[in-house]
C-alpha cells in the first residue's frame, strides 16, 4: 500500500487524458488505464479494477428511470418522512451520541441533517445496495451523460483499492457507485472519510461512527457553516413580487419580513436567505440559508434536499410544514410537453424528463413574468395553454 501525495489526489478531479466515452468498452478500459496509470496509481490495483469488469445495463436503466422525482414535494415528503423514520432517528441519535458529538464538535455539522440523510440514503444502514460498485462506477464512466463525473470515482476506487478499502468484485452499494450507511462516492471516502470509532480503519458499510462522522467531514468540506440554520418555515403574504423566490435570488432576512415573509416560529436568522416555494405560492413556503445549497452535493434534487432539509429540522424539534392548498401541478406527459415547448422558446431544458429541476422552474418562473402571471415558479396547466 502506497500514500498518494495531495497532488496526485487533486489529479483525479482533473483526469491526464479523460477516456473517450462510449464506444467499444474493452478499448476504453485501456484508456482508463493508461489514465490511471498516468496518474501514478499502482499497477497492480489499477489490474484488480479494470480487470473483469463489466457493464451493468441495470445501471443504465436506473439512471435513466428516476420517476420518484418526478413527484410532487408534497407527495415525496410524505412517503418519506414517516413516524418510523422519526422514531428511529431519535434511537440512533442517542446510541451514536458520542459520533454526532464528534460531528458537531470538530465539523460543525448537525446531527438532524446526518440523521435525514442517513434515514433517507439506507434507512439507517439497513438498505446499502447489492450493485457491484466497480462495475456500476465503470458503467456510468463510459455511458456519456456524466463521463466527467464518474472517471475520477474510477480513479479513487484504484487508489482505495490500493490502501486496503475497497475489494473489486465484492463491494457493493447503489447503482450510482455509492457506498456505505451515508453512502458516499469512492473520492469522497479517499479523502474525507474518518476513523469515527477509533478501530484504525474506514469501514462506512459495518461502522455507523465512520459513517456519521465521514459525512459530517464531507458536508464542512462542501461549506457547510457552523452554528447556522439550513431551513425554517415561513407564512408568506396574498401578493408579493413572486419573482423574488427561487434558489437564485438572495437576500436580508430584513428584505423578506419587508415584503411580508413571517416565521411561523421564532425569528428570522440574521443571514442572507432564499425564499423557496416547492408548489409554488399557494403550498409550503421555506426561507433557506447558506447551509441549505451545500447539502446539493449530497444530491441534485431540489425535491429530495428540501425534503432532507424539512426531515432534518423535524428531527431537531420543527414542527411538520402547513401543506397549503396549492394549485393543481401538470402530470409527467404535461411536464414533458412543457419542457419541450420551453426548450423551443430558447430556454436550456437539457432532456425533457417530465422532473421540475432548477431548470425548468427558471424557464417557468420567467414565462410566468412574461405573461403577466404569479412567477412563483410552479407550472400549472392554465400556464401550459397559455404557451
Amino acid at each position: 500500500m502506497r500514500c498518494f501525495p495531495l497532488l496526485a489526489l487533486l489529479a483525479l478531479a482533473a483526469p491526464v487524458a479523460a477516456a473517450p466515452c462510449g464506444g467499444n468498452f474493452p478499448t476504453f478500459l485501456q484508456a482508463m488505464r493508461t489514465e490511471a496509470l498516468a496518474l501514478g496509481l499502482p499497477e497492480s490495483a489499477v489490474k484488480a479494477v479494470l480487470d473483469d469488469a463489466q457493464i451493468d445495463p441495470a445501471v443504465i436503466k436506473a439512471d435513466h428511470a428516476q420517476g420518484i422525482f418526478r413527484k410532487t414535494f408534497i407527495d415525496f415528503s410524505t412517503a418519506l418522512i414517516s413516524k418510523n423514520r422519526i422514531d428511529n432517528a431519535a434511537i440512533y441519535g442517542r446510541k451514536y451520541d458520542a459520533a454526532f458529538a464528534t460531528a458537531e464538535q470538530k465539523f460543525g455539522v448537525s446531527r438532524g441533517v446526518i440523521l435525514a440523510f442517513w434515514a433517507f440514503e439506507t434507512d439507517f444502514g439497513q438498505v446499502q445496495g447489492d450493485f457491484d460498485t466497480r462495475n456500476a462506477l465503470l458503467t456510468l464512466a463510459h455511458d456519456c451523460r456524466r463521463p466527467e463525473m464518474f472517471q475520477p470515482q474510477v480513479m479513487a476506487a484504484i487508489a482505495l483499492t490500493d490502501k486496503g478499502d475497497f475489494i473489486p468484485g465484492q463491494t457493493k452499494g447503489a447503482w450510482a457507485g455509492e457506498i456505505g450507511m451515508v453512502q458516499m462516492l469512492p473520492r469522497d471516502i479517499l479523502e474525507r472519510g474518518e476513523d469515527g470509532d477509533g478501530d484504525g480503519l474506514i469501514t462506512l458499510a459495518t461502522s455507523a461512527p465512520d459513517a456519521i462522522v465521514s459525512a459530517a467531514h464531507m458536508l464542512r468540506y462542501y461549506g457547510w457553516r457552523a452554528g447556522e440554520p439550513w431551513m425554517q418555515e415561513v407564512r408568506v403574504p396574498e401578493a408579493m413580487d413572486w419573482s423574488q423566490s427561487g434558489l437564485e435570488t438572495e437576500l436580508p432576512s430584513a428584505a423578506w419580513q419587508a415584503m411580508g415573509v413571517a416565521p411561523k416560529i421564532g425569528q428570522l436568522a440574521l443571514l442572507p436567505a432564499s425564499l423557496i416555494l416547492p408548489q409554488g405560492r399557494k403550498g409550503p413556503a421555506f426561507l433557506v440559508y447558506p447551509n441549505f445549497k451545500v447539502l446539493f452535493e449530497w444530491n441534485k434534487s431540489f425535491t429530495y434536499v428540501t425534503t432532507a432539509a424539512h426531515f432534518a429540522a423535524r428531527i431537531e424539534g420543527a414542527a411538520p410544514y402547513e401543506a397549503g392548498t396549492p394549485d393543481a401541478g401538470l402530470n409527467t406527459d404535461q411536464m414533458i410537453a412543457l419542457q419541450q415547448t420551453l426548450a423551443k422558446r430558447g430556454y436550456e431544458m437539457g432532456k425533457a424528463d417530465g422532473v421540475l429541476g432548477a431548470a425548468t422552474r427558471a424557464a417557468v418562473q420567467a414565462e410566468q413574468k412574461r405573461l403577466g402571471l404569479p412567477a412563483d415558479g410552479w407550472p400549472t396547466p392554465e400556464l401550459l395553454d397559455m404557451l
